[in-house]
């Protein structure tokens, strides 16, 4: 299970000596576990690195159980450092060697599938879900009042009176009421609890309504769509309709994000794209939102010292004078470092308007 406490852990370690980052695509429908070991092996022929090789091949032969879709492995032999995820959730194949663990496609799958909750609702009930990188990690359910509906041609039926059609009408509705509160209420703290980022309500129209109008503001914001779905859907299926409706949410905010990312830029208000201005803005620790198309990947030079990069070598480091090092791929240094700074990173996985821009750019904190 790798959680935001994992992700942190990463960011800290930093190592002078080789740190090995390995992806697998292990999900079934991509070949068999003899497959997936055969794509190990020929990207573990790209490295050099006889000690965590060993140590990563032990791994897979004697520990992964095979029963995830993806799985990510970090290892530096000389500083005793190991570390193995399993995921519920495809990876692209990706290996890299560099001083700290390569962090870029984690980043980008907790930005796509980290922190779903779920609200499952009629009107008498409800069903809560946590979801976190394609896993279920928490269900839980509240019962309210037994709505008791109105019977036509009763004893009494005159308006008004104990029993009659607007009495049991009115009851009807005030229980329903109070269910909706109470399930709002738990599902306001459910939420909270789990550190929630996103929320999808389902069930019948008038239910989603009748619930969505109860949660807190704060809560409401929170939420990116409906689904119709049955109380009785398993958590499988609840979760499958969640992960679609997830991404064609964030397919359109990575689109609003481009756009004003561009548009900012273009008026030279608290933005820049392509790679060299973006660096700038990086080494000034300046970045609220770094925003990069997924498979972007560049050579560059960093500064051993202060961590200063640049893309091309004029003269020695202008802020120590030191020597600058060749780095394989400053695209996942420049995510390590706006994390640990605070700011965020979009991973887009497709945009031809960023791309034309340079494939990067930033939001600004000023």
């Amino acid at each position: 299970m790798f959680t935001e406490s994992d992700l942190r852990d990463l960011l800290g370690f930093v190592s002078p000596t080789p740190v090995l980052s390995i992806y697998l695509n292990t999900d079934p429908s991509e070949g068999n576990m003899e497959a997936s070991k055969l794509r190990l092996r020929n990207m573990l022929k790209l490295v050099d690195l006889p000690e965590d090789e060993a140590i990563v091949e032990r791994y897979f032969q004697h520990e992964y159980d095979w029963s995830g879709k993806g799985v990510v492995v970090f290892s530096s032999s000389a500083q005793q450092f190991f570390r193995a995820f399993s995921l519920a959730v495809p990876v692209r194949n990706w290996i890299y060697v560099g001083d700290r663990p390569s962090i870029k496609i984690l980043a980008d799958l907790f930005d796509v599938y980290a922190g779903y909750g779920v609200a499952l609702v009629d009107k008498q009930g409800a069903r809560f879900f946590h979801f976190h990188l394609g896993e279920l990690r928490e269900q839980e359910g509240i019962l309210g009042e037994e709505i008791k509906h109105i019977k036509r041609g009763g004893a009494s039926t005159v308006h008004g009176q104990r029993g009659g059609s607007a009495g049991q009408a009115g009851y009807e509705h005030e229980a329903i009421d109070r269910n909706m509160k109470d399930a709002a209420a738990f599902a306001a703290h459910f939420f909270e609890e789990k550190h929630i980022r996103r929320i999808l309500i389902a069930g019948t129209d008038e239910n989603v309504n009748l619930f969505r109008s109860q949660l807190p503001k704060s809560m409401q914001s929170l939420v990116m769509g409906t689904i119709p779905l049955a109380m009785t859907a398993s958590h499988a299926e609840v979760l499958e309709r969640a992960l679609t409706i997830g991404k064609e949410v964030e397919k359109k905010k990575e689109t609003i994000l481009v756009d004003r990312l561009i548009t900012l830029s273009a008026k030279g208000k608290e933005a820049v794209v392509g790679l060299e201005k973006t660096l700038e803005a990086v080494n000034e620790s300046r970045v609220h939102t770094l925003v990069i198309v997924s498979e972007f990947r560049k050579a560059a030079l960093r500064c051993p010292k202060c961590k200063t990069l640049v893309i091309t070598q004029t003269s020695n480091c202008p802020v120590c004078d030191s020597a600058y090092e060749k780095v394989v791929d400053v695209i996942d240094l420049m995510v390590h470092q706006v994390m640990q700074k605070g700011g965020e990173v979009e991973v887009i996985q497709e945009s031809e308007a960023l791309s034309k821009a340079g494939s990067i750019g930033a939001i600004l904190r000023y």
